[in-house]
């Protein structure tokens, strides 16, 4: 069992990755394992079923990947204090500020909208189809797809503002 689970980690993580451009902070392999290790030491309810496994699983590799660029971030603001600011080149948005601005979006609609950014997670960094997504939650796949666009209308808002 564990070579199917850890095979699909591993494309949960390599999704996850894939957004993270060209330079990605962690390995797929390394993602993999900082999440397992999160999960094995933290207090996790048991598991409905795989989909929730999964969709766990995907959350923690998001949090390792904004631990990581927080510290990044952090790097980066002390290094610019040893720098002349017009020395600085537009580097442009950063990988890093945007996954910061999107984690920070997802925390306020959570304050208002748990379940959309369920249905966030969910779909972009579980992977799971509106589908899997009806059958975990136990609603039907009409009202979970126009939850799902609600929500990306509302971040897609709220990351360009």
């Amino acid at each position: 069992m564990i070579p199917l689970v850890y095979a699909e980690l591993k494309k949960l993580a390599a999704a996850h990755l894939r957004r993270e451009g060209r330079e990605r902070p962690l390995e797929t392999t390394a993602l993999v394992h900082e999440a397992f290790l999160r999960l094995a030491g933290g207090r996790h309810p048991s598991y409905e079923n795989r989909a929730h496994f999964y969709g766990i699983a995907s959350r923690l590799m998001r949090q390792v990947l904004v631990d990581l660029a927080r510290a990044r971030m952090s790097e980066k603001r002390g290094a610019l204090q040893q720098v002349e600011l017009a020395e600085i080149p537009n580097l442009g948005r950063q990988p890093d500020e945007s996954l910061l601005t999107m984690n920070d979006a997802l925390g306020r609609l959570a304050r208002t909208d748990p379940l959309k950014v369920q249905l966030i997670e969910m779909r972009y960094f579980g992977g799971m189809t509106a589908e899997e997504s009806a059958t975990v939650l136990s609603m039907s796949v009409h009202v979970v797809r126009r939850e799902l666009r609600l929500a990306q209308a509302w971040l897609h808002k709220e990351m360009a503002g």
